[in-house]
């Protein structure tokens, strides 16, 4: 029985031509890393699972994307050397070219310890919430409209809650009408592209 999905193929087939060789060459380095993964699509993108949901891959306009569903276990805080301090989970977040990537090795390391995780059954640790924080409410448009567009629906839900809530209420606190469409309408730009509500202000910073 296969361990690939044929829809795999299909979104890499009509990816950016940038972003082709960059998800062929991360679906076949999981595949050498761990034989037992197998590829599905979850919110519109390849997951690969082994006794769990191991790692993800994403094409975006200009970038693609490649998450660990327990990224926190996986890096650790660790830096990457090559890359002048910044931090080798954010170094996969934006890549735009092989020359981006780590050494093969390195990323087989990630995928193999993603695959004991799961063998081990751990858990990610919970996300710490503020004392007093509540519950996230998203208003039932901004979800209609966030179900339109699969690439943003996947970047807001592996946002953190604080990143779900700058954009949420950025929109809701408009006043006019026209004010809240064209900011759902640059939300969904944005989270299509993976950008954090202030991106603007983060890359100014880095």
């Amino acid at each position: 029985m296969s361990r690939r999905d044929k829809r795999v193929d299909a979104y890499i087939a009509k990816s950016a031509d940038f972003a082709k060789p960059i998800l062929a060459h991360l679906r076949e380095l999981v595949h050498q890393a761990c034989p037992q993964v197998e590829e599905t699509i979850k919110w519109g993108v390849p997951h690969f699972t082994h006794q769990g949901v191991m790692c993800a891959l994403a094409a975006f306009k200009s970038h693609c994307h490649f998450g660990f569903w327990k990224g926190e276990l996986i890096f650790d805080g660790k830096e990457d050397s090559a890359q002048s301090g910044i931090k080798a989970r954010e170094r996969l977040r934006r890549i735009t070219c092989l020359a981006d990537l780590p050494a093969d090795e390195v990323l087989s390391g990630y995928v193999k310890k993603a695959a004991a995780l799961n063998e081990a059954g751990i858990k990610p640790p919970a996300q710490k919430r503020r004392a007093g924080a509540e519950d996230l409410v998203v208003p039932d448009f901004f979800m209609a409209a966030l179900r339109k567009n699969k690439k943003a629906l996947a970047t807001f839900e592996g946002f953190s809650y604080s990143h779900k809530k700058e954009y949420v209420q950025w929109v809701a606190e408009a006043k006019r009408e026209e004010t809240r469409q064209r900011r759902m309408e640059t939300t969904l730009s944005w989270l299509a592209d993976g950008k954090p509500r202030n991106w603007k202000y983060a890359a100014k910073n880095v």
